[in-house]
């Protein structure tokens, strides 16, 4: 009969793989994890710990692991630092081990003192030998190779980062920007919703202003045809871009379209434009599949030489990734309602048939990906013309759709029957479940980590500076298994060296800034490392309180920060000034706490924030909203943050949160267009003369000590 595993074999396993059996929740009290969820996310990762006896072995496997290899399954090291690599030979043969560069060229590496005794592995004694790793090898994707006297050879993937990214090139000591959900601001000429030519248009008028950024939501791909997921964190592909973006007349064919064909153009744009002028939620479905139809008919018109030569060198460049990833698309076209079982993953034997089949969708959706990266690349360029020190700053999500192309084409670097989360926090007491598949440690290292390396380099390629969300995740991830509550699992630890290190490197050779998204629970020490290693942190003047739950004073907050107001999760400044975050939760049923003691605690800390601002002589005596509004920028402006964010919903007065957390249909997330105070649509073309705008980036840019100009 099967016997459970003990609770120390499974503690110790559990180590062995580096997944949590305890942890510290936000009200301070220590919770161990069940044997069933240990169980649970073991399998996850191929572990079969369901008995005594199967959790046992899979202990003695995991020890046997390392010495079963030559090398390593791959090594990343940085530098100006020491480091050792191991190698496992047969006892008594000798090895040499070089670093094979990847501009060409060896690096050999010596050997160093190394007092392991020989071990007895399946049946073969086996000794083991330890090789020093500089710290002045240089920085890049390469490969150490071992060569043993029998003449075998071993390789793995060897990946040697930046010890911190350089301190940005900046005019001043500090950094300003604009941020806003690229989707909700249109201008006239926009198909429903906002595009990479308004995000020219938006990083000109700012960047003129003297704005350094101006920060957009993740640009990921969605679902290609059908519903698309509203929200821009669960995208299907975080390396590729979702051509919603598109400006269809951008293009530079379509100039050179017929008279008929001009008009299918501008029939198809014609609602959607109208829409832009509606303060109606955004539906992404309808813009999508207009637009998409637009598209078929520029990329049916002929292509110059030069230009399909450049299409056609976008598609080598962008390899087996974008191949798979438009195959997925075709697919995803051709089987609405779900690929066939046998289609299930990009490693099918009856894959290679679908994709001679669909080879000319195939070529279509790898078009639609060249056309978004020429008009993302054009607002980053408009963004330095202007004189923006930094540029476009993009986002990236935690994870991707677990039906995704991401997981479709590389499914053995996800963790299957298990989902991303969130324990319970003070702002959502029950845990949050964002449905994402989570990658799986050993598959990355395995791999080199190449999953991680395509995506950061991809979403680098035309931005200045990049957000990362939940950059806590690089650390750690709460696995959730299928089945149960988002409160029911447990933290599973990544090799954050490694991955952290890999993100230096890419943005390193981006000249991109990193910014981390550190808010909630995250571990002090996780802080201390990205600052050390020169990634900002992520301070919200709503989340910033002192010891005795005040406003903390300005000169207290972190330098090393992208300090802002507020996020899209909160409610823009005037809705929370009105108590609307209340409201809201209210009548979606989400408050945990009676509605008075809610609303008395909200007015309590606006209280407090009035109080705190009248401090520093930012607010009179019975101050309007939009007053308070500007005294909060203000605020933030007088802390050592080097880099301040204003949000664009702030500056025209908008009150409607962008999304309401804890919520799916309930609320119209991802899906609010641009609209002031008075609940008027908003256009691009409208800022620069919105009175709103004008007074709160003179009253910011005063607070900071620049120039007085008006827009």
């Amino acid at each position: 009969m099967s016997v459970p595993p003990s609770r120390s074999t499974l503690t110790e396993l559990a180590a062995a793989y580096r997944i949590s059996t305890q942890f510290w929740g936000y009200d301070g009290i220590q919770r161990d994890i069940s044997d069933d969820v240990l169980i649970r996310v073991l399998k996850a990762m191929g572990v079969d710990a369901s008995t005594e006896e199967t959790a046992s072995m899979a202990i003695l496997e995991r020890d046997l692991e390392e010495w079963r290899s030559v090398l390593p399954a791959s090594v990343v090291h940085r530098q100006n630092k020491e480091g050792i690599v191991r190698v496992h030979v047969p006892s008594g043969e000798h090895v040499t081990l070089v670093v094979l560069l990847e501009e060409g060229g060896e690096w050999p590496l010596g050997q160093t003192e190394d007092w392991a005794p020989d071990r007895e592995i399946d049946g073969q004694p086996t000794g083991q030998a330890s090789f020093r790793l500089p710290g002045d090898i240089p920085l890049g994707y390469h490969m150490l190779h071992a060569v043993l006297e029998d003449g075998l050879e071993a390789g793995c993937p060897f990946i040697m980062t930046p010890d911190r990214l350089d301190e940005p090139k900046l005019e001043t000591t500090r950094a300003w920007g604009v941020a806003a959900q690229l989707y909700s601001v249109r201008s006239s000429r926009s198909w429903g919703i906002g595009d990479f030519s308004d995000l020219a248009d938006l990083v000109a008028i700012f960047g003129r202003e003297g704005a350094d950024f101006f920060q957009v939501n993740p640009l990921h791909a969605g679902e290609p045809v059908g519903h698309m997921t509203p929200s821009p964190y669960l995208p299907v592909s975080r390396r590729f871009i979702n051509p919603i973006y598109i400006r269809p007349e951008a293009i530079l064919e379509a100039a050179y379209l017929t008279g008929p064909q001009r008009s299918l153009i501008d029939w198809g744009g014609e609602e959607q434009r109208a829409a832009s002028l509606r303060n109606e939620h955004i539906d992404r479905d309808e813009v999508w599949r207009t637009k998409r139809e637009a598209l078929e008919v520029i990329f049916a018109a002929p292509r110059s030489f030069a230009r399909q030569a450049a299409l056609d060198r976008y598609i080598s460049e962008e390899g087996e990734g974008l191949k798979n990833f438009a195959l997925w698309c075709a697919l995803w076209e051709k089987y609405p309602d779900g690929f066939p079982e046998n289609l299930s993953s990009a490693d099918s034997i009856y894959v290679a048939r679908e994709r001679r089949e669909l080879k000319e969708r195939i070529k279509f959706w790898a078009w639609l990906q060249w056309v978004a990266d020429e008009q993302l690349q054009r607002a980053q360029k408009t963004a330095v013309a202007v004189g923006m020190n930094i540029g476009v700053c993009t986002d990236l999500a935690v994870g991707v759709h677990p039906l995704g192309a991401d997981v479709w084409s590389d499914p053995e670097a996800f963790a299957r029957g298990v989902t991303v989360g969130a324990p319970a926090d003070m702002y959502n007491q029950h845990g949050q479940d964002w449905s994402q598949p989570p990658w799986r440690p050993d598959t990355l290292a395995k791999s080199g980590y190449k999953p991680l390396r395509d995506t950061i380099r991809t979403v680098l390629r035309h931005a200045g500076m990049l957000r990362v969300d939940h950059i806590a995740g690089f650390f750690r991830l709460w696995w959730i298994p299928d089945g149960s509550t988002a409160s029911e699992g447990t933290y599973v630890n990544y090799d954050h060296e490694a991955m952290i290190g890999i993100l230096l490197l890419e943005a390193h050779r981006a000249g991109a800034i990193l910014v981390g998204e550190d808010l909630g629970t995250v571990e002090p020490w996780v802080r201390d490392y990205l600052k050390a290693r020169g990634i900002y942190g992520t301070s919200v003047f709503w989340f910033e309180k002192d010891s005795d739950g005040k406003p903390l004073r300005p000169e207290h907050y972190r330098p090393e920060v992208l300090a802002s107001v507020e996020t899209h999760d909160l409610p823009p400044a005037a809705g929370y000034i009105a108590g609307e975050h209340v409201d809201l939760r209210d009548r979606l049923g989400l408050l945990t706490q009676p509605v008075g003691e809610v609303r008395a605690d909200a007015e309590r800390e606006l209280a407090d924030t009035v109080d705190r601002l009248r401090e520093y002589g930012l607010l009179g005596e019975e101050p309007t909203e939009r007053e308070i509004v500007e005294a909060l920028h203000a605020y933030i402006a007088r802390t050592p943050s080097t880099f301040l964010s204003v949000s664009l919903v702030d500056a025209v007065g908008e009150r409607r949160v962008q999304n309401q957390p804890g919520t799916d249909q309930e609320y119209p997330n991802w899906r609010i267009p641009l609209a002031d105070g008075t609940e008027e649509v908003l256009l691009v073309g409208d800022i620069p003369e919105h009175g709103r705008v004008t007074s709160l980036l003179e009253t910011f840019r005063s607070a900071l000590g620049a120039d007085n100009r008006l827009l």
